[in-house]
């Protein structure tokens, strides 16, 4: 069976990119993984001390990443990755923003503004401040209705439930107050 060659870094950020939206910082750590693979491969291919190919086949493409030793440069993939991450930004196939609008879009309705603002920080984005303003006013809505689903909008019975809703909605990134209101019946938003 033919191994099948590795695509280019603009390839494999491209693919990634048509399957769902990335971060800048979460795109150049899955893109450096691949330029380690391609150098790795490269490195195996003949004439380089890897083990011979069937003639038929094409050897991996060698990268930019191998130094002269033929080793991986962390520095060179580095600076490879970080050209085809701003060419990708320049052609407007990379956005922060768009992934944070399409993050937020998919989480608005099951989570609060503090796990969403989380959820974005550790792809190393921020949420914009409209965004945020939108977020924390319709917090007691959202809040709501992930409570209803989740126990019918019944209140609770004793105060053991009332925890147990009270660290649920807390656990989906809900703020304090958001939490004591819904939990507590009062519609005083």
């Amino acid at each position: 069976m033919r191994a099948r060659p590795l695509p280019s870094l603009k390839g494999q950020a491209l693919a990634l990119l048509a399957r769902r939206e990335h971060s800048r910082a979460e795109l150049r750590t899955k893109l450096l993984a691949h330029a380690r693979k391609r150098a790795e491969a490269a490195a195996a291919a003949p004439g380089r001390g890897g083990p011979a190919l069937d003639p038929w086949e094409l050897p991996p493409p060698a990268g930019d990443a191998l130094g002269v030793e033929g080793a991986f440069d962390p520095q060179a993939a580095a600076a490879e990755v970080d050209a085809v991450l701003d060419e990708l930004e320049a052609a407007r196939h990379l956005s922060d923003a768009r992934f944070a609008e399409s993050r937020v879009n998919a989480r608005a309705g099951r989570q609060g503004a503090a796990r969403i603002r989380q959820e974005l920080a550790r792809h190393g984005v921020e949420l914009d401040p409209d965004t945020a303003r939108q977020l924390r006013e319709t917090e007691a809505e959202r809040a709501r209705a992930v409570w209803q689903r989740k126990f019918g909008g019944e209140p609770p019975r004793d105060p053991r439930e009332r925890a147990r809703q009270m660290r649920f909605l807390a656990g989906r990134g809900f703020a304090a107050d958001v939490v004591h209101r819904v939990v507590g019946g009062r519609d005083d938003d």
